[in-house]
């Protein structure tokens, strides 16, 4: 090779190198994974939502996307799953760890970059173990629901909050305490019977989905109530003030939960936060959700 296309071609590999780097290539992220597989000795698969795409909340379509690509890999052993999500769908989180768990020949795990909050939580939920950074954060799983309000703009509010200020306003309304009932009998017009019973019928899914997953993983051979009480923290809006509050991996620790720390200072870490950084910015900018595999890759 002459010197002229020597320079040429190292040109061209510079090029082709900064052009997978702007483009945020599923090459430099597969590159990643492969360093996670070797590490845990497991065969991992990654699933990022957006936080700023509406579309980008957990729904049944992700558990599809996450066994086309399962279905395909032909993994044995260990599955890890790195998750980062805003939330979504209940039922949709179930479905997904139904789909790992059916896939994973051993032992089903999650590892947590950032965020796995809502029903992402849901899904950690149904692993044997989490693997987090001291950084990193689970979420509540109360069900947000959205409503309008007079000028029919519409908000999301925590159905627990919902149905509690309903429940108090229709209390003080008929305990016979109340000096002039109007007041009471005007907010309550402002309610929808049939809606505050549907809240309650989330609510209800919401925690037992809750404790089925925790039921055949972490808490294993724990009764129902037992496990109630140990995720309370999780369930009920009272405990956390905010739907978006975080919850430490020391906090998930002490419910009961399996959180194996990963150091900040770590190869591990280093390499878990250059995946984050990767898919997030994908599912940022260019769609809503990616699932990749060391080797494959699906997008919506």
């Amino acid at each position: 090779m002459t010197p002229k296309l020597r320079r040429l071609w190292k040109k061209s590999n510079v090029t082709a190198k900064t052009y997978k780097t702007a483009a945020q290539h599923p090459q430099l992220r597969q590159q990643l994974i492969k360093r996670l597989e070797r590490k845990f000795d497991a065969k991992v698969v990654t699933l990022f939502t957006s936080f700023v795409r509406p579309t980008g909340m957990i729904s049944d379509s992700d558990a599809e996307m996450l066994e086309s690509l399962l279905a395909v890999e032909h993994a044995k052993g260990k599955l890890i799953l790195v998750l980062n999500s805003p939330g979504g769908q209940g039922l949709a989180a179930e479905r997904i760890v139904n789909v790992c768990r059916a896939y994973a020949g051993t032992t089903f795990e999650v590892l947590v970059p950032h965020m796995a909050k809502s029903a992402a939580t849901m899904i950690c939920f149904g692993s044997e173990r989490i693997h987090m950074g001291r950084t990193a954060e689970l979420g509540p799983v109360d069900p947000q629901v959205p409503y309008k309000d007079d000028k029919g703009n519409e908000h999301w509010t925590s159905a627990d909050e919902y149905v509690r200020s309903y429940e108090q306003l229709f209390a003080e309304a008929s305990s016979g305490k109340a000096t002039r009932i109007e007041p009471h009998l005007q907010q309550l017009n402002r309610y929808d019977a049939r809606f505050v019973e549907q809240l309650r019928s989330a609510q209800k899914l919401s925690e037992d989905i809750s404790v089925r997953l925790l039921k055949v993983s972490m808490m294993k051979g724990k009764s129902d109530d037992e496990i109630r009480k140990a995720i309370e923290v999780f369930l009920s809006q009272k405990k956390t003030n905010a739907h978006g509050r975080m919850i430490t991996p020391d906090e998930a620790k002490s419910c009961g939960l399996q959180i194996e720390p990963i150091d900040l200072h770590s190869e591990v870490w280093n390499t878990l936060w250059e995946l984050y950084v990767r898919s997030n910015h994908v599912v940022s900018a260019n769609c809503s959700k990616v699932i990749e595999s060391s080797s494959s890759a699906v997008s919506a």
